[in-house]
């Protein structure tokens, strides 16, 4: 996090009047009412806007939704976003629908007023956003005088709303800063690797070895121990030598497999039994077998009740915890107490002072579904982002941001050289 400039390095002076374009994720799930159904997203961005509008910042907020495919789509309109924000920051939330570059959205922007804020319609209504298009880097860039980069979830990806834009700024004398999501997101996930304090247990699961292999090879060397359930915990079985029936298998990850076991030794932690049927479905029949007893016919589904006691008693004494990827299908009720039960030993670990550390996507949802959101110290925004993040790839959301040394003499300068567009 020292990289990078966070917005809470900047005095409210620096934000008064200023416009700010601010990069946010809301992504979210609509209902068939076309209303937010989950808006979680949406409320992790507060911090960031109300310190803006309480700055008397001008807030234009730029998103996406689903994949438009550069085309609109009102069924993907980011118009219900709107309602939530206006009862969260008490403030009246514009919803701008002009085309980035149009003379319409350049004057609405223009008349803002300071505290005001303005949400563009979803992005990916314009082509080129996916491609960090210039034309529209440039059209979004003319919209704010301070870029605040808080989309996390967006982060590992080069866009024109999230990097373009915030290099079109800069390049302007304007500053690009990491908003407080981003500045936490930062925060907890390099410091997990950094300075984990130890017992250090990562836990890893999902349906491929071959999507985790650069983030098992990154922390490898600094966990205490690895447990892997999952469907990628087939592949390792393979790799054993055992049968694993009808399940998912990366045969060509096999010999990989075998090269990660060879490496970690006893660091890493394989399920000793696993919960099988013939079908993955609502109403499957299940049996709890030893992983050396799975039949031709079976489908591993969940990790099995004594790998569950197992994984337990390690997350126990853990002091930190990082965990990425189900222990089975958890979606369906006769394959989800491995990923339940892992949710809560975490929680458990966290109640005891471990710093615990969930990735974005089907954990979180795991977590929330196990109603332990509340007792992990850092649930992720970012599926792809928080794995890039810890694998050691840098994010192209975060390169384009201001390095944390133009929080000296430039902001100064900045508030004399911005000084007069609270006049506008």
């Amino acid at each position: 996090m020292d990289s990078v400039l966070p917005l809470s390095d900047l005095p409210d002076s620096r934000l008064r009047g200023q416009r700010a374009l601010v990069s946010v994720d809301y992504n979210v799930p609509l209902n068939s009412e076309g209303e937010v159904s989950d808006a979680s997203r949406i409320t992790a961005t507060l911090p960031t806007l109300r310190r803006l509008v309480a700055a008397g910042a001008r807030v234009v907020l730029v998103s996406h939704m689903g994949r438009p495919d550069g085309s609109p789509d009102p069924s993907l309109s980011l118009g219900p976003v709107v309602p939530i924000l206006r009862e969260e920051l008490g403030v009246e939330v514009g919803f701008a629908t002009e085309r980035p570059g149009s003379p319409e959205l350049s004057q609405r922007i223009e008349s803002l007023e300071d505290g005001e804020v303005v949400l563009l319609e979803n992005i990916r209504f314009q082509p080129g956003e996916t491609e960090n298009d210039a034309e529209l880097a440039e059209s979004l860039g003319g919209l704010g005088d301070l870029f605040v980069g808080e989309a996390f979830g967006a982060a590992h990806r080069a866009q024109s709303s999230n990097v373009g834009a915030a290099r079109i700024i800069r390049e302007r004398g304007g500053l690009a800063v990491a908003g407080t999501l981003m500045e936490t997101e930062l925060r907890f996930l390099s410091d997990a690797l950094e300075h984990p304090s130890r017992p250090f247990v990562a836990v890893m699961g999902g349906a491929k070895i071959s999507g985790k292999i650069e983030l098992i090879d990154a922390i490898l060397p600094r966990v205490d121990r690895l447990l892997v359930g999952g469907a990628m915990a087939n592949t390792f079985f393979r790799a054993l030598g055992l049968e694993t029936g009808a399940s998912l298998v990366e045969v060509d990850r096999i010999d990989l497999a075998q090269e990660l076991m060879d490496r970690a030794g006893d660091k890493l932690l394989l399920p000793v039994d696993v919960v099988v049927a013939t079908e993955i479905d609502a109403s499957a029949s299940t049996r709890s077998v030893d992983r050396s007893e799975v039949e031709e016919s079976d489908r591993i589904a969940d990790i099995g009740p004594r790998t569950r006691s197992i994984f337990s008693r390690v997350l126990e004494d853990a002091r930190t915890v990082l965990w990425n990827g189900p222990m089975g299908v958890f979606e369906m009720t006769p394959f989800a107490e491995g990923t339940m039960q892992v949710a809560k030993s975490i929680a458990e670990a966290n109640d005891h002072g471990a710093l615990t550390i969930v990735g974005g996507g089907d954990s979180a949802a795991a977590v929330a579904d196990a109603r332990v959101l509340d007792r992990m110290s850092h649930v992720s925004t970012g599926g792809g982002a928080s794995l890039d993040l810890l694998s050691g790839k840098s994010l192209p959301g975060v390169d384009a941001l201001s390095p944390a040394a133009e929080v000296d003499g430039s902001v100064d300068e900045g508030v004399e050289s911005h000084g007069t567009q609270g006049d506008r």
